[in-house]
């Protein structure tokens, strides 16, 4: 009799096989995904975590309470202040609050100016 060839395991045909991955890593890996094409998809936000002033509980950026109620003040005269304590406020509400207490309004530690603009 001559040799025959041993029959493919079930749901194989002869000859068909493909390389399987061994799930220890040392054998040959078949491509499961092509990454053909990729867009980029970007967001940007303010470096704070909260956008509005603890003091005034108005955004940050709309206008504080002193330049809404003085009606003549300008989104450009309405600035933010951010401390080195990384708390943000308006300028002016912060310049008011100063005057009673010198330290932050949220973690009580001494305000230092950081940087103020928009």
């Amino acid at each position: 009799m001559a040799d025959k060839p041993a029959p493919a395991p079930k749901g194989e045909q002869s000859g068909t096989r493909e390389k399987k991955a061994r799930k220890d890593g040392s054998g040959p890996l078949r491509k499961k995904v092509e990454l053909k094409k990729w867009n980029a998809v970007a967001m940007w936000s303010w470096d704070i975590e909260v956008n509005v002033c603890a003091i005034c509980r108005n955004l940050l950026t709309e206008l504080c309470i002193e330049c809404q109620a003085n009606q003549s003040g300008s989104a450009a005269d309405c600035t933010v202040a951010w401390g080195v304590c990384q708390h943000a406020f308006h300028f002016h509400c912060i310049e008011r609050w100063l005057k009673t207490r010198g330290v932050c309004p949220l973690d009580e530690q001494e305000w230092e100016c950081q940087r103020t603009g928009r």
